[in-house]
Formats: C-alpha cells, structure tokens, sequence
C-alpha cells in the first residue's frame, strides 16, 4: 500500500510540475519536428522565430532521404542562424519510430506528419510529458477523435500545451470579428456557409523499390486513411470557424459528391469534390462545398447570416446594423500560434485546445462519412456509436490494399 501511495503522489507531482517547465522566460525550450515537409518545415521556422531562447534541437520522418535534405534547408535558412537551429545529424530520426525519438530528446514536439498518424503520436507525447503543436487535422476517422480527446484531457491533467495548426484562432481579424459575433452584432445566426475551393496539389510518381505501403505514405494526402480526404485535410479550417462562430457542434450531416477529375488511379481512393449540408442547433443550417481541381474558380472562406446582418471573419468585416471593419494588417497568424504556444508555456499556464480541435475535426469526417455512404449521419452517433478505424492494425513496408473509391448507396456506413 506505501509503495502504491509512493507512486501515486509521485504521478501528481510530475503532472504538477509539467506545466511549469521552462516557466522563466530565459529558459531554453527545445523543440523537434515530426513530418518534414513544406508545412512541417515553416512550422518549425515559426516556432522557433517565435520568441527567443526556442532552439530547433531534433527532426523526425518516416524516410530519410526527406529528414536529412530538411536538415540542409534549416541549417543554411537565413531566419533561424546557430542560436535557433541546433540540429545535429544524430538527432535526425528516420523510420517507424522516428516520432518517439524526437519526442525523447525535445521538451515541446511539433506533430506534422500524415493526418492518420496524429492520434497516436498525440498520445505518446503526452505520455512522455512533452508539450505540444499538432498541425490540422487530428484524425482521420470517429476512433481516432476519440482517442484524441482523450489525449487533450490527458494533457490538461499533466499541465501539457496542446496547441492545433488552425490559424484563425490566433488571427486577430477573425478574433475581433467573432467577439463582436458573440456580442451581439448580427443578432441571431440563422445560416451561413463555407468553401475551400481550389486547384489540385502535388503528387510523386512511384518508384520501382516502392511497396503499396511506402507509396500511400510518400502520396499520403491521397488515400483517406492518412489524409481523411481534402474535406477533412484542408476544409477544416472553415469548420473550425463556424463551430467557434455559432459556439456548438453540428447535429447533422447530410453530404454529397465524388471524382470527376481524379479519374486515374494515382490518385488513390479520395474524392475531388464534396457539398455537405450541416444542422446545427436552433435549425442553423451551414452548407459547405470544397473541390480541388485545376482551371476552377479559387475561393477559400466562411460566412454567417444573423437577423441584424452578416459576418465575413476572413477578412475582418460585419454588415448590416452594427457594420464594422478590421482596420490594419494583423500579426501573421501562422507565426501567432506559436508565440501564444510559446508564452503560455513560460507563463505556466498552457494552452490546451484539443477538444475544440478533435471536434472540428468530426465535423469535416462526419460530412464525409455522409457524402461516402449517401446517408444523413448525426453527430451523436458519430462521436458515440461508429465503429470507423480506418488506422492499419500493423505498420510496416509491404502490401497494403486500400478500400475502393466510396460509391454513395453502395459504400457502408460504419
């Protein structure tokens, strides 16, 4: 009993004294990235512009001909210098368990590989006791937003940050745009809607030594157990901003859509186009439309209609009877993130937004899980019934035969 009282109150007092590491401002917070593409390698950048005393101490990927070529970029980039990036060879990790090394040699790990691996690197660095940046979104399927939340409540107990890639929380614009939302200004939501309208984005050609694993991993936005599909990818951005606008999650999905122009194999089994009807409490009803083709119109943002005018948090602006305009150039949000990540670390109060951003994340795979299967899914059994786990029960280079392209009326709902 002594020995387990022991243990115990050594438990609390190491979840106690989490939040406080590198309280003081002069303290050196290293950090590590996981994922070394475009996105990881500026969010890595930005973190450690971020404030002073942040040093770039570890990189992580899952092959080693991206890890080391990032390693050359950030160690001859002209924003950081030898105070900001401190990366030797032997702390760039490849394979497998590249994630695990980083998070071992860092105090706050920034997660920007594949979508579909975030629930579990989410979990064993908070497991580690490590604070955290995780890029959006943070799953791929109802298991993986569930072990997700679970993670965010983990971290709150372990005094952990855990701060999400969704920019408009940390943009001023948006920020002053749904205050005056919350206030009052438009009156009473009643619809709104949002796109993510764009052209097609990169993708490599095979090679002879690939296995099925190893080229889904390498075209990873392409197969929806490692991207969720553009829907959940990139359209969660707008999600986000129309849950944090009307201050609930939606009750109901009703979707559609398919592949006009991802006709060709190689482009594994996502869609190019979705249009999802959303129910939100009081009868509010959002529809959001994405696609990603090329020679198309380009719009990316979101809106809400109230009984006193309309709001536009994209760019700062309220019409109707209390019109109103953001007025100036706001920080750069991708930069924001982190120094509000960084400063609530030092402050000993750290930032935790993981449920907000698991649930975003649901709304954008529930929306698709309709659309796939053609059916209405609602929120409760999304978050409390579905059986969905799209995560491989093994990982390893190999054979990996994925699901066909979803066919609504056919595909199954899980």
């Amino acid at each position: 009993m002594k020995a387990k009282q022991t243990a115990a109150t050594a438990a609390t007092l190491a979840a106690g004294l989490a939040g406080r590491v590198h309280a003081a401002g002069s303290d050196t917070i290293k950090i590590g990235l996981v994922g070394t593409g475009g996105r990881g390698t500026r969010d890595v950048t930005n973190c450690a512009r971020a404030a002073p005393g942040v040093v770039i101490w570890a990189l992580g990927d899952l092959f080693e001909n991206r890890v080391l070529p990032c390693h050359d970029r950030l160690s001859k980039s002209k924003e950081l210098g030898p105070e900001r990036f401190q990366v030797t060879r032997d702390r760039c990790f490849h394979g497998w368990e590249n994630a695990q090394r980083v998070i071992e040699a860092v105090d706050l790990v920034l997660l920007c590989q594949p979508p579909g691996f975030r629930p579990a690197h989410l979990r064993a660095a908070f497991e580690a006791g490590k604070h955290v940046f995780a890029e959006k979104p943070m799953a791929v399927c109802p298991a993986g937003v569930r072990h997700v939340i679970e993670s965010a409540e983990l971290a709150e107990r372990k005094g952990l940050a855990f701060v999400a890639g969704t920019q408009n929380r940390h943009n001023l614009r948006a920020i002053e745009t749904v205050k005056r939302i919350h206030d009052g200004a438009i009156g009473r939501i009643t619809h709104g809607a949002c796109y993510f309208l764009t052209g097609e984005l990169w993708h490599h050609e095979p090679a002879p030594d690939w296995s099925e694993m190893e080229y889904q991993c390498r075209n990873w936005y392409y197969f929806t157990w490692l991207s969720g599909d553009h829907i959940v990818e990139q359209h969660i951005h707008q999600h986000d901003l129309m849950n944090w606008m009307i201050q609930a999650n939606p009750m109901k999905a009703y979707g559609t859509g398919g592949r006009q122009t991802r006709t060709d194999a190689k482009w594994g089994n996502i869609w190019d186009h979705f249009g999802v009807e959303y129910e939100y409490p009081g009868g509010v009803r959002v529809h959001s439309l994405c696609r990603q083709a090329n020679n198309t119109a380009h719009r990316v943002d979101a809106y809400v209609i109230g009984s006193k005018g309309a709001a536009f948090p994209d760019r700062g602006e309220i019409t109707g009877e209390n019109a109103w305009s953001y007025q100036g150039d706001p920080p750069d949000p991708s930069v924001q993130e982190h120094k509000d990540l960084i400063e609530s670390i030092r402050a000993g109060k750290p930032l935790n937004e993981g449920r907000r951003i698991a649930e975003s994340t649901m709304v954008a795979v529930f929306g698709r899980m309709s659309s796939y299967t053609g059916r209405e899914v609602s929120w409760k059994w999304a978050m409390e019934a579905s059986k969905l786990d799209l995560m491989p029960k093994k990982f390893e280079f190999g054979p990996h035969p994925v699901p066909p392209v979803a066919v609504p009326g056919k595909t199954e709902l899980v």
